[in-house]
């Protein structure tokens, strides 16, 4: 059938879940636009 998926993805119980990579996507894109931000404010305040 499916065996090249993880065993979690076949899992019928969460088969609206996202994947594991999307998790990991998403919490990389967050680090970075934290990062963006708080350098940004960090650029204003300090005036450089």
């Amino acid at each position: 059938m499916n065996d090249y998926l993880p065993k979690d993805e076949l899992d019928p119980k969460h088969k609206d879940a996202p994947s594991t990579n999307r998790k990991a996507l998403w919490i990389i894109g967050a680090g970075l636009g934290i990062y963006l931000i708080v350098s940004g404010v960090w650029g204003i305040i300090t005036g450089g």
